[in-house]
């Protein structure tokens, strides 16, 4: 059974950065697509950026340039590095591993706010 971790979350001003990261565990999380997910108030849970097995990344394009996701298979685990964060970047953040069937974390919440 897949367990993922989220942590790396919390309370951070307009312009500031977090680092999100994700614990997998119960899968070879090498071979898998990792990605993470947003859902605010209100909304419906969005991509936000993904990697797949062999490193190539793709992002909304409303965090170009500001979020990168990484990933280090040696630790299972996978980033999402929040740069230049603004007010509508507050949500929660989710960890998906995409496979026959797709598993995620429980959540971390993200809050940009002066």
């Amino acid at each position: 059974q897949v367990q993922l971790v989220e942590s790396g979350g919390g309370l951070v001003q307009p312009g500031g950065s977090l680092r999100l990261s994700c614990a997998a565990s119960g899968s070879i999380f090498s071979i898998n697509t990792m990605g993470w997910y947003r859902q605010a108030p209100g909304k419906k849970r969005e991509l936000v950026a993904a990697t797949t097995s062999g490193g190539s990344t793709n992002y909304a394009d409303s965090v170009k340039g500001r979020f990168t996701i990484s990933r280090d298979n040696a630790k299972n685990t996978v980033y999402l590095q929040m740069n230049s964060l603004k007010p509508e970047d507050t949500a929660v953040y989710y960890c998906k591993m995409y496979g026959k069937m797709d598993s995620w974390g429980q959540g971390t919440q993200v809050t940009v706010s002066s």
